[in-house]
């Protein structure tokens, strides 16, 4: 066995800076070390229970399936190595808000548990793309992100401060004239495809002036002014005349007016607060203006849809623009949404894929699977998995419309959330449940699924945790946490990228977040920076 010095000879300096238990841990010289040493607890891999009562699928006992799985493994990624160097005619920027790599993770496992399997063996539908990276989300001012900084850079490509869209760093919180003066304004990816002769458009389940959209055409400082009474309240005395809110900015600006698909929630923030809206509710605006009257003028053939029977009847071929609006804020949850009334992201993608393909030129629409991230903020798992399981199919359905000869398709996240899948459950644990292979010092089985941050604890009066068997496997239910908030935050976690089509072999690796959108602008020859066209014949 080495000695000490042998194999620490480099790290001697720091072990002056160590803890007085972790020096003396090492210092042991490999005696047995399941003794207690100071107050670190015993070596967790010595607790052989932990090995005890698993179960394993009797194929993957024998090593030839896993060199059969590697051997897979290893051809296709021989086969990604054939680069798509063709210019990329459609490109299609799927976000899933809030999809930390961990809820990728569980949702994988709930998809193959769902189909009766142990589930981690599954895979989701970007997951087979050929070429996956990481994002780092930080914004210019914080370390942790929201998803105003971070639209601003996937779509912009540039960070900018947290909370603010479309504008640079130079903006201030709340400074409507900063905000205002075109010379802070940066522009998105969709202005740059319009300018090409592309169509462009967006579709999410939140609302159409929510933050992550609107990184592709408003320029705030505070990325809660989604209408005029929203201003109002956030900076009473401003003169909100000058200070024009995102829903506004959507309808009669540049790029937001051109776009051909509009679809999401927040109708409310459309309509005054004297009319009642197509979903029963009144709308919110107190300058009387009627934007969707408005959006309709501008629009010879464009068409307002606010159920799911009229978008799925609707015949592309007699239309140029739609402006879907299914709810009067947040589209419901998946789980919770009316089938008769709100269609899925599937079904939204499919529509919005069929009108932009008319356009010979190509298109540019980003897809947002929105409230992936309200399931995280809620510490509801069941919920967030789900919505990354619906965010899944509309990424299927659209690989299954497009060519990757020609359309390149990239799936990512604006930032991540402090989940943690952890413990030793065994395989095909319930990933909804309690890790039933392990327990708290207590003797108190826990969740395998937790969270950092959020509401509930589930402690009794002395502080100690509740035994929650029998109590987890609602899709409602909310997960435990450590720290106690009046809601979930986001995490600095570095989030996924998987792309698939023409140059997706440059999405590979550790990326800034503000370059995606110059990478995809790349790819499809569009925007002021290089691009695979510069000096090149077209393809």
């Amino acid at each position: 066995m080495l000695s000490f010095s042998a194999t620490f000879s480099t790290g001697l300096v720091l072990l002056i800076l160590m803890p007085a238990a972790l020096k003396a841990y090492i210092d042991v010289d490999y005696h047995p070390i399941d003794k207690l040493v100071g107050n670190l607890p015993r070596n967790p891999y010595l607790r052989m229970n932990m090995a005890l009562n698993k179960y394993t699928p009797p194929e993957e006992m024998s090593s030839s399936f896993w060199y059969d799985n590697a051997h897979e493994e290893v051809q296709k990624r021989l086969n990604a190595q054939k680069l798509n160097l063709k210019k990329a005619k459609n490109v299609i920027m799927f976000l899933g808000d809030g999809m930390s790599l961990n809820t990728v993770t569980a949702a994988r496992i709930l998809k193959g548990q769902k189909k009766g399997n142990t589930g981690e063996e599954e895979i989701l539908s970007f997951e087979k793309f050929p070429y996956i990276g990481l994002s780092k989300t930080y914004c210019a001012n914080a370390q942790v992100p929201d998803s105003a900084c971070t639209a601003t850079a996937y779509l912009c490509g540039v960070k900018t401060n947290i909370v603010e869209i479309g504008v640079t760093a130079n903006v201030k919180y709340n400074d409507c004239e900063a905000s205002m003066d075109p010379l802070n304004h940066v522009s998105s990816i969709a202005d740059w495809a319009q300018a090409a002769g592309k169509s462009t458009g967006f579709v999410t389940t939140t609302t159409l002036t929510h933050a992550s959209p609107s990184g592709s055409y408003a320029h705030v400082a505070n990325r809660f002014w989604e209408c005029d009474t929203d201003i109002r309240t956030q900076i009473p005395d401003v003169d909100v005349t000058k200070c024009m809110d995102i829903a506004q900015q959507l309808v009669t600006q540049s790029p937001g007016k051109n776009f051909q698909v509009m679809m999401g929630g927040g109708m409310g923030k459309f309509l005054p607060n004297t009319l009642q809206d197509l979903h029963g509710k009144m709308g919110e605006r107190q300058d009387g203006k009627n934007l969707l009257s408005t959006w309709q003028a501008m629009h010879e053939k464009g068409v307002i849809v606010s159920n799911r029977d009229t978008l799925l009847n609707l015949d592309v071929s007699k239309v140029d623009n739609i402006m879907g609006i299914f709810g009067s804020a947040n589209m419901n949850f998946h789980l919770n949404a009316d089938p008769a009334k709100e269609p899925t992201l599937a079904e939204m993608t499919e529509v919005s894929l069929k009108l932009l393909s008319k356009n010979e030129n190509g298109y540019f629409i980003f897809i947002e699977g929105g409230l992936i991230d309200y399931g995280n903020h809620a510490n509801m798992a069941g919920v967030s998995t789900d919505e990354t399981l619906e965010f899944e199919k509309a990424i299927q359905l659209a690989r299954d419309m497009t060519n990757p000869e020609d359309t390149l398709i990239v799936v990512t996240s604006d930032h991540a959330h402090p989940l943690s899948i952890s413990g030793y459950p065994g395989r095909g644990n319930p990933i909804l449940n309690l890790n039933v292979n392990d327990e708290d010092a207590n003797g108190i089985p826990y969740a395998t699924l937790n969270y950092a941050v959020g509401t509930n604890q589930y402690l009794d009066e002395s502080g100690n945790r509740i035994d929650l068997t029998g109590k987890m496997g609602g899709s409602d239910f909310v997960f435990p946490s450590y720290i106690k908030t009046d809601i979930g935050v986001h995490a600095g976690d570095d989030v996924g990228i998987f792309a698939s089509g023409p140059y997706a072999h440059l999405f590979a690796g550790s990326l800034q977040q503000s370059t995606i959108p110059h990478l995809m602008a790349y790819a499809a020859c569009i925007g002021n920076g290089p691009t695979a066209c510069d000096n090149v014949e077209e393809n």
